[in-house]
């Protein structure tokens, strides 16, 4: 049986939770590889998911520690419509895609993993990217060093 070893998981796994909410802890953190912060609005900020499912996964993250939508002041609900396309735009200039899925889980049950923060998923997807490491293995194989997948999409999101 062949083994792929993935260590920058296990970190994850055996970290103690922080007790401040994590996307609350970077609301106002410098854009920085060292933050995966790719871009800090008034009300929201980009950044790289530390765990992706691909090459590329953003988040939109709202800087208020709200759970629903209908919570959202018109101005946040302005800015987040900014960066639907922004976002949207990185993607497909810096990976070219075949498609994005984007999506916000509300509720542990619904697979949120950090409950009660309203923030948003940018996965782009490729044909045949589910393969036999994810549907056997439940393994994810990322073919991109996160410090290239930063400066790609900071590229891209800058112009």
């Amino acid at each position: 049986m062949k083994r792929i070893y993935a260590p920058w998981r296990y970190e994850y796994l055996i970290s103690k939770q922080p007790e401040e909410c994590l996307f609350c802890s970077l609301k106002d953190a410098d854009p920085a590889p060292e933050n995966l912060i790719i871009r800090q609005g008034t009300y929201w900020y980009v950044i790289l998911n530390k765990y992706p499912y691909t090459n590329g996964h953003l988040m939109v993250v709202c800087k208020r520690h709200l759970e629903t939508f209908s919570a959202l002041s018109p101005e946040e609900n302005e800015e987040f419509t900014d960066l639907l396309p922004l976002a949207e735009d990185a993607i497909r200039k810096a990976y070219n895609p075949h498609g994005i899925n984007i999506g916000a889980n509300l509720g542990r049950s619904a697979g949120a993993g950090i409950e009660g923060h309203l923030h948003f998923h940018f996965v782009p997807r490729w044909f045949g990217d589910s393969n036999f490491m994810t549907s056997v293995h439940d393994t994810r194989v990322l073919s991109e060093d996160m410090n290239d997948t930063y400066r790609n999409l900071k590229e891209a999101i800058e112009g």
